[in-house]
């Protein structure tokens, strides 16, 4: 007769590895998906992600309901890596100079997200939670660099807007991809473009 207290002792255990297994799973399906972007892959398929994270298809889906879930999960995995570069407060003792902290700072955000934000840019027109989340960037985008614009240049409507134009996420992909230039002569651009831009208001 089996002993009551090891069948007991061993459900801990088999409950434990299947927890251990569901998580490795479910790590491995978030990896292999930035991967397929970070490769080039636009819009990779649940098979795609299924055969390079080495599971079944099936278990794709049990541990994501749908493909928004899983990028979901790809944003939330990007938003972990540059959040630090984010919260940094912009160095310079100048408004201006503070602009130019965020320009070369946003070159290296955008730098390192800009397959997964192309990637979600591409499906948002088939995905109301992704075209939620692009309208929800333009707005952080806006509203981060409007907090350090001084009163004056906030009211002065269209420069403001310039501004904002000049250190968004689609000029630097607009010079990367569409002009082919490298970060450096992208950062390059930026700055140059920036300098204009300012040089209508006086330092300070």
């Amino acid at each position: 007769m089996a002993d009551p207290d090891i069948n007991r002792a061993s459900t801990p255990v088999t409950s434990d590895g299947r927890r251990e297994r569901s998580r490795s799973s479910r790590a491995k399906i978030v990896a292999a998906m930035l991967d397929l972007v970070a490769g080039g892959e636009v819009a990779p398929s649940a098979a795609q992600v299924a055969e390079l994270a080495g599971v079944g298809l099936r278990s794709v889906f049990r541990h994501f309901r749908d493909m928004d879930a899983l990028y979901r999960e790809m944003a939330e995995a990007i938003e972990r890596q540059i959040l630090p570069i984010l919260m940094r407060p912009p160095e310079g003792a100048t408004w201006q100079q503070r602009l130019f902290d965020i320009a070369e700072r946003r070159a290296a955000i955008f730098e390192t997200i800009m397959p997964y934000r192309i990637s979600a840019n591409v499906r948002r027109f088939e995905s109301a939670f992704l075209m939620e989340g692009y309208r929800r960037q333009l707005r952080l985008e806006t509203e981060a660099l409007a907090a350090h614009l001084p009163e004056d240049v906030r009211a002065d409507v269209e420069g403001a807007r310039g501004l904002n134009v000049i250190l968004s996420f689609n000029t630097w992909r607009l010079l990367r991809h569409d002009q082919n230039l490298d970060p450096q002569e992208a950062a390059a651009a930026v700055r140059r473009m920036l300098g204009d831009a300012l040089a209508r208001w006086p330092q300070g």
